[in-house]
Formats: C-alpha cells, sequence, structure tokens
C-alpha cells in the first residue's frame, strides 16, 4: 500500500472512530450535572436549617372553670400576647380547651392536646396532684407544661405563678393590724381543695397564728361567686350579731360588702376586698356614707397565665430554667411578682386610674419577655 493510501485509510478510520465516539457524547452533560445535584442539596439543607432555626410553635391551653370573668381575662390576655407571637412568626392560633370540668374532664382537655401535638400546654389546674399523671405524660411526649395560677407536684412540670400564700398573708396581715390584734372573724374562702384556695388559707391561718386573741368564729365557702359570697355573708351576720373582721377573697368580696352594707350592722366588720373595678366602684360609694369606711384589695392577675406564655416560649426556644430560682411547696415554682395592692392610701389614684373599666375587670399585670427571659439560662 503506497502512502497515499495509507494516510487516506488513515484518515477514513480516524473519522469513522469519532463519529462513533459521538454517540457517547450525550451523557457528558449528565457527568457535568452532578456538582449541581449536590448543589441543590446543599441549598435544601440550608432551608431546612432555616425552618429549624425559626420553628413556629403551637401552644395549648387546658382551663377547667370558666364560672368567673377572671378566668376569662386570663384567656383574653393569653390571646392578645399570642397576637403578638403571631405577628412575629412564633406561634400559630392558641388550640383552647375551655369548659367547666371535673378532674377527668381536665384530664381529657390534656389528652386532646397531646393528641392535637401541641409544642406547649398552659394549664390552669383543677386539682393539686389530681393530673399530674396526663401532665407527666405530656411531658413525656416532648410537650412543654407549664402550670399557671396554682402549684402542682408533676414530675417536668414548671408552675409560673404568684406566691398564693403571700397573697393571703398580705390582706390577712392588714386586717389583723386593724383590728389591733383581737376580736371574732369569719372567713368566707373560695372552693375547698382547690391548689390556689388551699394555699392561701394556709397563709391565713399562718397570719392569725401570730394573733391569739383574734378569734375565727365562721368559716363558709363562698365557691368565688359574687352572689353566693353574698348570701354566705347575709346568713352569718344574721347568725353572728357580733363579727369584728371578715376575710374574704377574690369576686366574692364585692358580695360580702353587698350583704354588708344592704345589713347596715351597728358595727361595721372590717372587711378584706379584691381589687376588681366593681369592688373599686362600690368602695367609692361606701366612702360617701362613710369616710371612715377602710379595706384592702391585693391584685390576683389574671394576666399569670400570659406570664406562663412568655416563660413556655423561652423553653421552646431551646432556653432551660434556672433552677436556682425555683421555689415553693414542690420546688418547681417560678414565682412572678404581685403586681401591686390597693388600700386607703392609693385609693383614690387607683380608682381613678380603672374608672373606665367595665366592672368585672380584674386589676392586672404580668410580666415581659425579657422578665421571663431572666428565668432561664
Amino acid at each position: 500500500m503506497n502512502k497515499q493510501k495509507y494516510l487516506m485509510l488513515f484518515a477514513l478510520l480516524l473519522a469513522l472512530s469519532l463519529a462513533a465516539c459521538g454517540g457517547g457524547e450525550e451523557p457528558a452533560p449528565a457527568a457535568e450535572e452532578a456538582p449541581q445535584e449536590v448543589e441543590e442539596s446543599a441549598e435544601e439543607e440550608m432551608i431546612e436549617e432555616e425552618t429549624a432555626e425559626g420553628e413556629v410553635f403551637t401552644i395549648g391551653v387546658s382551663n377547667g372553670f370558666v364560672g368567673s370573668e377572671w378566668r376569662t381575662q386570663m384567656i383574653q390576655n393569653m390571646e392578645e400576647v399570642n397576637a403578638e407571637y403571631m405577628a412575629e412568626g412564633l406561634t400559630t392560633e392558641l388550640v383552647i380547651e375551655s369548659a367547666d370540668v371535673d378532674i377527668q374532664g381536665q384530664i381529657q382537655q390534656v389528652q386532646n392536646l397531646i393528641n392535637r401535638e401541641v409544642d406547649a400546654i398552659i394549664i390552669n389546674p383543677n386539682s393539686q396532684d389530681g393530673l399530674n399523671a396526663v401532665l407527666e405524660e405530656a411531658v413525656e411526649a416532648g410537650i412543654v407544661v407549664i402550670a399557671v395560677d396554682q402549684e402542682i407536684s408533676a414530675e417536668g412540670v414548671y408552675n409560673v405563678v404568684i406566691d398564693q400564700t403571700e397573697w393571703a398573708r398580705i390582706s390577712a396581715r392588714w386586717l389583723a393590724e386593724q383590728l389591733g390584734g383581737t376580736g371574732d372573724v369569719v372567713l368566707i374562702e373560695g372552693f375547698v381543695g382547690h391548689p390556689a384556695n388551699e394555699a392561701r388559707m394556709a397563709g391565713v391561718d399562718e397570719v392569725f397564728s401570730e394573733y391569739p386573741d383574734l378569734n375565727v368564729v365562721g368559716r363558709e365557702s363562698g365557691m368565688w361567686d359574687q352572689a353566693t359570697g353574698q348570701q354566705v355573708m347575709s346568713d352569718l351576720l344574721a347568725s353572728l350579731p357580733n363579727i369584728d373582721g371578715v376575710w374574704t377573697q377574690d369576686g366574692m368580696a364585692t358580695g360580702v360588702l353587698q350583704a354588708i352594707v344592704g345589713a347596715n350592722p351597728d358595727q361595721w366588720p372590717i372587711v378584706t376586698g379584691e381589687a376588681r373595678a366593681n369592688y373599686l366602684q362600690l368602695w367609692d360609694e361606701v366612702l360617701t356614707d362613710r369616710s371612715d369606711f377602710n379595706t384592702i384589695g391585693v391584685v390576683n392577675p389574671p394576666g399569670v397565665g400570659a406570664s406562663g406564655m412568655r416563660v413556655a416560649i423561652e423553653l421552646l426556644q431551646g432556653n432551660s430554667v434556672d433552677e436556682s430560682q425555683l421555689a415553693g411547696p414542690f420546688g418547681n415554682s417560678l414565682y412572678v411578682p404581685i403586681p401591686f395592692v390597693v388600700d386607703g392610701d392609693n385609693f383614690a389614684e387607683i380608682s381613678a386610674e380603672y374608672a373606665d373599666q367595665p366592672a368585672s375587670y380584674t386589676l392586672d399585670g404580668f410580666i415581659t419577655q425579657e422578665e421571663a427571659a431572666a428565668f432561664t439560662r
């Protein structure tokens, strides 16, 4: 084969070889796409990471007693604070279980919230220990559980409350001092056996034990109801004509004072009151005819529910409770401040400040997010 033919044959074979390879060039882009898939995977991971950092939480509420304006205001406060969180992209709508229920009914409320897979439960408990098992089940499921208004002992649950015992001590001490440490007194308490009531009555008993000349001559339940409190006080005035002092609490106080106004005994007993708009209004009316009338109202804030929510948000965002601040009978309570006290010294100022509030309004207060953060680390 001459050189020219050899070169022509070589060129032809090379061309055929390249043509054959040309069909195999199509997968090349696939090889080039591999880095793109890696980039997309990394981008997805970044998005997932951002979603985790900006997680939106669902908070459930269990309220087992709706027979008072105080509880209504508690729920309203929680909804207002949650609206702030929703605007920040922190939470969804509250999941609220609110009805008059017994212990078993509130257990079902909590079970409903567990089944809804909420991230936190804020509960105003109907029992000091009857709910422990279901609340501990919620904790085991990874749910943050905060009890408000009253202290319970459930493992893993935190109480965010005012010190109910100290709350009662304040007005009990005031009454004892007003009476000069002597006289016959009657006690009108809330629901017997309810955690908050039991804590308060322990505070009253503690103070009165320091005054041996104070005699408790009657003790009845007004069931935290204004009408019931009025009836109970009327019955006590009829059966015990020489009452020197009355210690009562919350929604019953207005009824108690109405009963005293209606009976108008020759010697009015000195009576504790409440920090609610309708009581302030009645207080003002009584002063018109009795300028020496004096009473006291210690604020028991419905805002404690919102305070509990603020602490829950801190925990949901990865903070933990500063255990050095835990207190209370079960060692799991974070005490928020009692906002203030209304007495003869500041009545005119406070009365004017809340003059436009509806009669059912309870003087209120709750902690800021910064104050909630101060409970954690």
